[in-house]
């Protein structure tokens, strides 16, 4: 009944927090937002104390059921782990603890943390690594399967859906995730919960108090036949059935052990109750078998994230695609107050980036911000009513805002190119930039002072606009925009 009860949390927790990462009309999140909040790693960075103060509870009642239940990257490498062993039951083995290694990456995480190093941070935070991976190989698959639903609805002449831009926002993002989903999917397949207890620094930390839980899965001596079956079957690899031994800092209290006992020898009861006691160590563990469904999976999503783009004008000239410019400071979304407040807390697991409806945010590829998501306006820009990144986000690098605190926080600031303006190049009228500044920060005068009829070129206020990128992304100068938006590395209110 345990297991069952922890198989059922577990299964809830995990499909909202992906469905999160994949529905991009950002409609789920007003109902399980929550679920990202209360993952230890962006509850530390938010101060979330509250939500912290019941997570260690809750550790030092049931031992490490978040990481069987609430962290959505120990339950994929369940159900890796599960289908390992439809080839091969009763794969596992008790292998001592490589307690060595596990608290040297915590050390190394804990410094870079504290150095700012957030590269190396977003790169082991589990709830974060998972996010990349939906974001970057899941989300273009379920995209994908949206987009042919539209177009059968269409034909059926509904349209309760609507066609979704698949696009690669990030190469290096794309990579990492990639050789994650693959690390993770081999160590998950030859031995269960090796990430969990060897390199994820959560796990570590939550394995050092599940030592001392009020509950534990304990071995009753009087009935143990040292049959081995509860070994064989432990994902952690932590039960050492010769010595009546359990290591609670690897066990994540699956309850597969007291499931899989045929003498009811193994009971989920305070230790103090029974002759046994918790002592043992770490483990990597298992028998061997290829991990062939990372390739799959792989494949699979590579094959969907072609952009689905616009080419054409008409169905007659082709349109050239806009290339970033070279800004001197990254735009990042108004909530983020500054950039060092934003690389501080902001742990890249692309949940704003997946929520975006204007293709605006997408992961940095600066090897200090790596992952870390910013504006960029070749593909939309960021409208002033639309809020959904300060909603979703659960560490507080972008904090909440309202639309009427939008409008006035200046994230950037427009800056023309002459040379690169139509008007200049072409000798046309355009005032494009002008006709759709949301704050009129762009106002068009006369480029010849003694003749208010000739052409026009763009003035910008700099102290009205906000950075949004309207001008920019709606200028029509090909491969640059002849107004592009200049970042704040502090943002204001004006």
């Amino acid at each position: 009944m345990l297991r069952k009860i922890r198989l059922t949390l577990a299964i809830v927790f995990f499909t909202l927090i992906t469905l999160l990462f994949l529905d991009f009309t950002g409609t789920l999140h007003a109902w399980f937002g929550w679920m990202a909040k209360i993952q230890f790693l962006p509850a530390l960075l938010a101060l979330n104390v509250g939500v912290i103060l019941a997570l260690v509870i809750l550790t030092l009642l049931l031992g490490r059921v978040y990481c069987s239940v609430i962290c959505p990257l120990g339950v994929f490498q369940d159900i890796v782990a599960w289908f390992s062993k439809k080839s091969k039951k009763n794969r596992y083995r008790y292998s001592p603890a490589l307690s060595w290694l596990r608290y040297s990456v915590l050390g190394v995480f804990v410094i870079a943390l504290v150095a700012g190093v957030h590269s190396f941070v977003a790169l082991l935070a589990p709830y974060s690594s998972y996010g990349r991976i939906v974001n970057n190989l899941f989300a273009p698959i379920y995209q994908w399967g949206n987009n042919l639903l539209a177009y059968l609805a269409e034909r059926a002449e509904s349209y309760a859906l609507y066609d979704t831009t698949i696009w690669l926002k990030s190469l290096p993002t794309f990579v990492i995730a990639a050789v994650t989903l693959v690390v993770l999917v081999v160590l998950a397949w030859r031995g269960g919960r090796t990430y969990c207890n060897t390199i994820c620094p959560v796990g570590t930390v939550l394995g050092f108090l599940s030592k001392y839980a009020y509950l534990k899965p304990v071995i009753d001596t009087d009935k143990c036949i040292n049959c081995n079956l509860c070994a064989r079957n432990c994902k952690a690899s932590c039960i050492d059935i010769k010595n009546h031994r359990i290591d609670y800092s690897r066990c994540v209290a699956c309850m597969d052990c007291i499931d899989k006992c045929k003498h009811q020898a193994l009971r989920y009861v305070h230790p103090a109750k029974s002759q046994a006691e918790p002592v043992g160590q770490k483990a990597e563990g298992g028998n061997s078998r290829r991990a062939f469904l990372a390739s799959t999976a792989l494949a699979a999503s590579a094959a969907v994230l072609k952009a689905q783009e616009m080419k054409v004008d008409g169905g007659l000239a082709t349109i050239e695609d806009k290339k970033i410019p070279n800004r001197q400071t990254p735009i990042l979304p108004p909530g983020t107050q500054s950039a060092r407040h934003f690389a501080q807390h902001c742990t890249a697991c692309q949940l704003c980036v997946s929520v975006c409806p204007n293709e605006v945010l997408r992961p940095s590829t600066s090897l200090m911000t790596l992952m870390q998501p910013f504006s960029s306006y070749e593909r939309g820009y960021c409208r002033p009513e639309c809020t959904k990144c300060s909603e979703v986000c659960p560490t507080g690098a972008i904090k909440p805002i309202t639309v009427a605190d939008k409008s006035s926080i200046q994230i950037g600031h427009a800056v023309w190119i002459k040379h690169n303006c139509v008007v200049k190049t072409d000798e046309v009228e355009c005032g494009n930039c002008a006709r759709h500044c949301p704050t009129g920060a762009i106002s068009m005068v006369p480029s010849d002072p003694d003749n208010p009829d000739s052409l026009k070129f763009p003035a910008i206020d700099t102290e009205r606009c906000i950075g949004c990128g309207a001008c920019e992304n709606l200028c029509p100068a090909r491969p640059f925009s002849a107004i592009y938006v200049e970042g704040h590395e502090q943002h204001r209110i004006i």
